[in-house]
C-alpha cells in the first residue's frame, strides 16, 4: 500500500467500527463463560442429590445461558469476517498465523458447542442423567476452548511469537504451532479473561437472585443459586487476584509503554509506587515529556515495582524512558525509539531492493546479504512507518481511567460476595434489602468492569496493529471511508438491536421465574 494513498479517516472508521464490534461480542460472551460453570454447578447438585429442585435450578439458568449464546454467535462470526474486509493488509501479511487459531476454534470448539449444547436443551428425557451432565459441562468447555483459541490470536498480536518474516511472500509465516498456542502472555490472558467471565457470571446469578428475594418470589430457589453464585465468585475473585498480578508482570516484560500508560508513568525508576489515583485529565493527552507524574497523585509505596518485577525495588521504565532508551536489569539495553526506526526503516528499505533484486534476476548471494538484513531489523518493521514520538504513545486517560474502574469494579465485587455469604450464613439474607439492590446494580456494573479490561488491552496496545510490527494505518483495506462508515452506523443499529431483543427476552425469562420450583418445594 501506498502510504501516501492511505486515508486516515478511513483508518479511524475501520478501528471504530471494530471496536463496535468487539464491545457488543464481549457484552455476550462473559455470561456465556459465567454461567456455563454454575448451569454444571446446578446439574451436578441434581445428579447427586436426585432432587427435582436443582433439575429446575440447573434447567432456569441454563435457559438464560441460551438466550445469551445465541446472541454471541452472531456478533462473533460478523468479528472475524471484518478481519477480511477492513484490515486485508493485516490478513495478507499474517493470515497463516492468526488464521490458523481461528480456524481450529470454528473447527474443533464451535462444532462441539453445538452438538453438546443440543442435548443438554433437548435431551433432558432422552439421555441417561449421567450424558446429559456431562454434555452440559462439555457444553461449557467447548465455549471455553473457544475462548481460548481466539485469545490465542489476540494475544499473538499483543507480543508476536513463532513467527518468521518471508522475504519471497512478503508474508509471515508460522514456525511453531506450540510457540503461538501457548505463548506466556495468551496463558495469562486466557487465564485472566476467562476468570473476569466467572465474576461477571457470579454477579449475575447473585443479582437475579437478589431479585427475586426483593420481590419475595421463589425464596428458597433464590436464596440457594445466590449462595452459590457468591460462593463461585468469591473463589473466582481470589484467582483473578493471583492471575493479575502475574499478567501485570507479563505485560511489563512484553509491552512495558502499555504499562507506563496505564500508570501514567512518565519518568520511571527504582522502587516505583502503585498509582491508586491521579489529577488526570480525561479529555486530552498530557505532556508527559514536561513533567515527572501527574498532579494529586495518592499511590501505594514500591507495589508497581513489585507488580513489574516481582521485587519491591525493581526498575520500571516510564514513557520517556522508553522512548529515549533504558538499560534492562538483566544489564541488556533497550533501543530507543530513534533507533527503532531507523531499524525499521532499514527492513523497509532492504524488502523493496530484495523484491527488485529478485524481478531483475540479481545473484543469490547477493539476495542472500539482503535477506539477512531483513530478518536482522524485522522485529523493527512497524517503526519505520513511525513519524513522531507521540504516535507511540497510547492514549493515557483511557488506559489510566479503565484500568481503575477495572480493578475497583473486582474490589467491590469481593465485598458483595463476603457480604451475601455473611448475611446468608449468620444473618437473614431476605432482611438485608439494602445489599440486594446493591447487588442488583452490580449486574450493569460488572459488564462495565470487563468492557474497561479489553480497553486497557486494546487502547494500550495502540498505535500497534500488531506489536512493533505493523501499525494500524497500515493494516487497512484500500476503502473509503465513506463506505466503512456506512457500515459502522448499520452494525450500530443491528447490534443495539440484538442487544435490545436480548435484554427483552432475558427479562420476560427472569420474570417467569423457574419451572416447577414452589411445586416441587410444597411437595418436598
Amino acid at each position: 500500500m501506498n502510504l501516501l494513498s492511505i486515508d486516515m479517516t478511513m483508518v479511524d472508521w475501520a478501528r471504530a467500527q471494530f471496536a463496535l464490534t468487539a464491545i457488543y461480542h464481549w457484552l455476550f460472551v462473559p455470561l456465556t463463560l459465567g454461567l456455563a460453570v454454575v448451569m454444571g454447578i446446578m446439574e451436578t447438585l441434581y445428579f447427586r442429590t436426585g432432587k427435582q429442585f436443582w433439575k429446575e435450578t440447573a434447567k432456569y439458568w441454563q435457559r438464560l445461558f441460551g438466550i445469551n449464546f445465541a446472541m454471541g454467535v452472531a456478533t462473533g462470526i460478523i468479528l472475524e469476517f471484518e478481519f477480511g474486509t477492513n484490515w486485508s493488509n493485516y490478513s495478507y501479511l499474517v493470515g497463516d498465523i492468526f488464521g490458523a487459531p481461528l480456524a481450529v476454534e470454528g473447527i474443533v470448539a464451535f462444532f462441539m458447542e453445538s452438538t453438546f449444547v443440543a442435548v443438554m436443551f433437548f435431551g433432558w428425557n432422552k439421555v441417561s442423567k449421567g450424558f446429559h451432565l456431562a454434555s452440559t459441562w462439555l457444553t461449557g468447555l467447548g465455549a471455553t476452548i473457544s475462548a481460548w483459541w481466539i485469545l490465542v490470536a489476540n494475544s499473538w498480536m499483543q507480543h508476536p511469537v513463532g513467527q518468521e518474516f518471508n522475504p519471497e511472500t512478503v508474508r509471515n509465516e508460522m514456525t511453531s504451532f506450540l510457540d503461538v498456542a501457548f505463548s506466556p502472555v495468551a496463558v495469562d490472558k486466557f487465564v485472566h479473561t476467562v476468570l473476569s467471565a466467572w465474576v461477571l457470571g457470579a454477579v449475575f446469578v447473585v443479582g437475579v437472585s437478589s431479585w427475586y428475594l426483593l420481590k419475595h418470589r421463589h425464596v428458597e430457589f433464590a436464596t440457594k443459586s445466590l449462595k452459590i453464585g457468591a460462593i463461585f465468585g468469591l473463589i473466582s475473585s481470589a484467582l483473578i487476584m493471583l492471575s493479575g498480578h502475574h499478567s501485570a508482570y507479563t505485560v511489563a516484560q512484553t509491552q512495558p509503554m502499555k504499562l507506563a500508560a496505564m500508570e501514567a508513568l512518565y519518568k520511571g525508576g527504582t522502587d516505583q509506587p502503585l498509582t491508586i489515583i491521579a489529577g488526570i485529565n480525561p479529555f486530552s493527552q498530557p505532556d508527559f515529556e514536561a513533567t515527572d507524574e501527574p498532579p494529586l497523585k495518592l499511590a501505594v509505596p514500591y507495589a508497581l515495582s513489585f507488580l513489574a518485577t516481582n521485587d519491591v525495588h525493581g526498575y520500571v521504565p516510564g514513557i520517556r524512558d522508553i522512548l529515549d532508551g533504558y538499560t534492562k536489569e538483566d544489564g541488556t539495553r533497550e533501543l530507543s525509539l530513534d533507533e527503532k526506526i531507523e531499524r525499521g526503516q532499514c527492513a523497509i528499505t532492504a524488502l523493496q531492493e530484495y523484491r527488485k533484486a529478485k524481478k531483475d534476476g540479481a545473484p543469490e548471494d547477493f539476495l542472500a546479504t539482503l535477506s539477512t538484513e531483513i530478518k536482522e531489523n524485522m522485529p523493527f518493521f512497524g517503526y519505520g512507518y513511525i513519524k513522531d514520538r507521540s504516535q507511540v504513545v497510547p492514549y493515557i486517560p483511557v488506559c489510566f481511567y479503565a484500568f481503575r474502574v477495572m480493578v475497583g469494579g473486582g474490589c467491590l465485587f469481593v465485598l458483595l460476595f463476603l457480604l451475601s455469604l455473611f448475611y446468608i450464613y449468620k444473618k437473614d439474607i431476605t432482611e438485608a434489602r439494602w445489599l440486594l439492590w446493591i447487588a442488583l446494580l452490580c449486574i450493569p456494573i460488572a459488564y462495565i468492569v470487563s468492557e474497561a479490561g479489553w480497553l486497557v488491552a486494546e487502547f494500550g496496545r495502540q498505535p500497534w496493529t500488531i506489536q512493533d510490527m505493523l501499525p494500524t494505518w497500515v493494516g487497512v483495506s484500500d476503502l473509503s471511508s465513506g463506505a466503512v462508515m456506512t457500515t459502522f452506523f448499520l452494525f450500530l443499529v443491528l447490534f443495539t438491536t440484538l442487544l435490545a431483543v436480548e435484554i427483552s427476552i432475558m427479562c420476560r425469562a427472569i420474570k417467569a421465574g423457574p419451572k416447577g420450583i414452589d411445586k416441587e418445594l410444597k411437595g418436598s
